[in-house]
């Protein structure tokens, strides 16, 4: 488990639903029989072809929970030590990560990088 990981707790804190599952996987809803959020995977379970792993890190309230995160800092400190342990998972787990939302992460970190830099 990654510290990144065990800093979000998605197990814990994500509310992980059919629909949202049906959307990331692009199909319809109805073929989701049941959805089970396990310690460091979702496992779908599937009409049309048994069950399937989901990484917690495709999911949107993944990018979420990090923006929050990012939002949260109060100190350069804090949001340079977030983004280095955002760098390692995401090298560490590159498969998992959509490029356009790390884009969109980073944009939104310098944000807050330049708003808390100025208040100080």
């Amino acid at each position: 488990m990654t510290p990144l990981f065990r800093r979000l707790q998605p197990a814990q804190k994500f509310r992980i639903t059919p629909s949202s599952i049906a959307r990331l996987l692009k199909i319809p809803k109805h073929l989701i029989v049941r959805v089970e959020s396990w310690a460091y995977i979702v496992f779908v379970h599937r009409r049309d072809k048994g069950g399937q792993f989901i990484s917690y890190r495709q999911l949107r309230q993944w990018f979420n929970a990090i923006a929050c995160q990012i939002q949260h800092c109060t100190t350069c400190q804090q949001l340079q030590q977030l983004w280095l342990t955002i760098e390692r998972d995401r090298k560490r787990h590159n498969k998992q990560y959509n490029d356009q939302d790390a884009e969109l992460l980073y944009n939104f970190w310098k944000r807050c990088w330049h708003t808390v830099g100025h208040s100080q």
